[in-house]
């Protein structure tokens, strides 16, 4: 009994032991004070700290932006008919070929007019009857003979005879379809020797020279769009290749299913590169603005419904620069840029990226110019690149310098397809209804407007 009792207490005082000196093993050790590093005393906040605070800065720039929105469109023919008779008949010509193009007036389609010839040449002959009676008649009340009673019957029946040779002449003109303007015809539905009745299809004309395009706006922009302004389609069947279209009506009702205005642009097609029922995807550009200042999207810090920046001013060394919040108000947005209305000049630098280190104005910070490694490591990759090369032959350089030229030849084939067209636009002359600078879309201090140009002609 007595050694268990030994045994114990000695279990017991080891553990405290091994307790203890984990303890005293795990504690831990304050600095010296006096062996301090100045690097240990700046691992906080750069503000009370007294190390600047690392932070990217992006300059105020002057960019051009424009005005627009994106919408879907069809195309479709400036103008376009299905031929159809008026009367029933046998088809006894066919003056054209599918895909030929017609001109205003051509006789296309010729049917069996061999009965209204007929009646023509009866109404004729009663015609000619009809004149000799009133020429004697004429003649005979100059001398008495008969009386003013038969001159006015022979008179009434000249009329009947020339209203039915004019109604003759009219029945067999309906039997030939003529070309309403001129145009490209389809593909034709009939053949010679088809019956057809009146109303049924016998082919399409298509003038494509100039193409509509059709798309709707939101309501919201109903105050922007205006006649003269200028969409650029992107054509998905024709990709890579851009086409202007001009405005050239806006439809004054507007849909109250979809709350949306129907857009009416016409595009210069006589390329004939386009064809009706593409589908084309419009941006419509209200107006450019010129010279805008501009920032990086990132730089805005937006607070309690108002925009600010971290603008940078001048630090005491040229390696640090200080911080002031500075309130802006912002205009157009485009794809990473914001402009800036108020607040910021061009050339002022504002930080990009690190704002949320900045605690309160007058913050020393450092700025990281990220550009400038991004081209250095640019540099040192093509500078990299002839060295990797001098290891290949000699023999692979005349190949690849008579290699070089082709890409040039083949971008200087290119331009050839644009070449300009020649003569007047068929689309017209649409008189502008749209301010020459940009319609503005916040209120601007006069400084800042940009000017409209001369008003408006008073068209009365």
């Amino acid at each position: 009994m007595a050694s268990k009792a030994i045994y114990t207490a000695v279990a017991v005082a080891g553990i405290a032991v091994a307790s203890g000196a984990a303890w005293w093993l795990q504690k831990p050790k304050a600095p010296d004070a006096a062996n301090a590093t100045p690097s240990a005393a700046g691992n906080g906040n750069g503000a009370n700290s007294g190390k600047p605070v690392t932070v990217e800065a992006a300059k105020v720039e002057l960019a051009r932006l424009s005005d627009d929105t994106q919408a879907v469109g069809s195309l479709r023919s400036r103008r376009g008919v299905v031929l159809r008779p008026e009367v029933s008949g046998r088809i006894t010509q066919l003056n054209f070929t599918d895909g030929q193009r017609v001109r205003k007036g051509q006789v296309l389609v010729q049917f069996d007019d061999q009965l209204p010839l007929a009646q023509v040449q009866q109404s004729q002959a009663e015609l000619s009857i009809a004149r000799a009676n009133q020429k004697r008649n004429q003649e005979l009340v100059a001398q008495n003979f008969i009386s003013q009673r038969s001159l006015d019957e022979s008179a009434a029946n000249l009329q009947v005879a020339e209203a039915k040779l004019s109604l003759a002449k009219a029945t067999a003109a309906r039997l030939k379809i003529v070309a309403p303007f001129d145009g490209i015809a389809g593909i034709r539905l009939v053949n010679v020797g088809d019956y057809l009745k009146d109303g049924a299809d016998i082919v399409n004309i298509e003038d494509i020279e100039a193409i509509f395009v059709d798309f709707r706006l939101p309501e919201r922009f109903q105050n922007k769009v205006k006649r003269g302004q200028t969409a650029v389609l992107d054509i998905d069947a024709l990709p890579g290749r851009k086409y202007n279209a001009q405005i050239q009506a806006i439809d004054p009702l507007i849909d109250a299913n979809g709350r949306s205005i129907g857009v009416r642009g016409c595009i210069d097609n006589r390329q004939l590169q386009l064809r009706p029922g593409m589908f084309a995807r419009v941006n419509t550009v209200f107006g450019v603005r010129e010279n805008a200042r501009v920032v990086p999207e990132e730089a805005i810090v937006p607070q309690g419904g108002r925009q600010f920046v971290i603008k940078l001013l001048e630090g005491p060394n040229e390696q640090t620069r200080t911080t002031k919040r500075v309130e802006v108000k912002v205009g157009l947005r485009s794809p990473g840029k914001v402009e800036i209305l108020e607040g910021l000049e061009a050339g002022d630098t504002v930080v990009a990226a690190g704002q949320q280190r900045v605690q309160r104005d007058g913050t020393l910070v450092t700025v990281v110019d990220l550009a400038a490694g991004a081209s250095a490591r640019a540099g040192n990759a093509k500078a990299a690149a002839p060295v990797a090369g001098a290891s290949a032959p000699a023999a692979a350089t005349p190949a690849a310098a008579s290699a070089a030229p082709a890409p040039v030849k083949a971008a200087a084939a290119e331009p050839a397809a644009q070449a300009p067209l020649s003569g007047p636009n068929p689309c017209g002359v649409v008189v502008s209804e749209a301010p020459r600078g940009l319609v503005p879309v916040r209120s601007l201090s006069p400084a800042e407007r940009i000017p409209a140009g001369p008003p408006a002609r008073d068209p009365t």
